[in-house]
Order: C-alpha cells, then structure tokens, then sequence
C-alpha cells in the first residue's frame, strides 16, 4: 500500500487505538513505520500477526502521518474495512 492509498482509506492513528480496533475486527491491515520505535510498534506487530492481519512496513512515520492528514508522525496505523 502506498502512502497516497492511505490517503483515500479510513485509518486509526496509534498503537492503542489500532490494537483495540483490530481485537474489534475491523482492520484489514496494519502499516508499521521502520523509524519508530520497538516499544511503541511490537504490541501491534505481534497482535495482527496472531490474528492474521497484514502488516506492511512503510519508511517513514512522518510520511505515513502525513499521509494521514496529521502534522506529526505516525508510527502505526490501522486500515480499516469500513
């Protein structure tokens, strides 16, 4: 997925929000910035991969806030179904 394809889908920014949207099950993928930190990012790496949601690795979490429509980074955000 590329960063304008998260443009135009419905996402939830941060780990938090993403873990509890994807126990809710309206996640279909997952995207992980490789500059973020481990702490911030395992939780939910490790959770979709339990529940078979994919993971897709992007660059950068300014990019992928950008992306988001937020002036900070994004270190992880869900895409959801909806």
């Amino acid at each position: 997925m590329s960063y304008d394809e998260v443009r135009t889908s419905q996402t939830i920014i941060g780990t938090k929000q993403a873990v509890k949207a994807m126990r809710a099950g309206s996640v279909k993928e997952l995207l992980v910035a490789l500059d973020a930190d481990n702490w911030v990012t395992d939780l939910a790496i490790s959770f979709a991969r339990e529940i078979g949601i994919p993971v897709i690795l992007v660059e950068s979490k300014k990019e992928l806030g950008k992306a988001c429509g937020i002036h900070v980074g994004a270190a992880v955000v869900a895409i959801t179904g909806e």
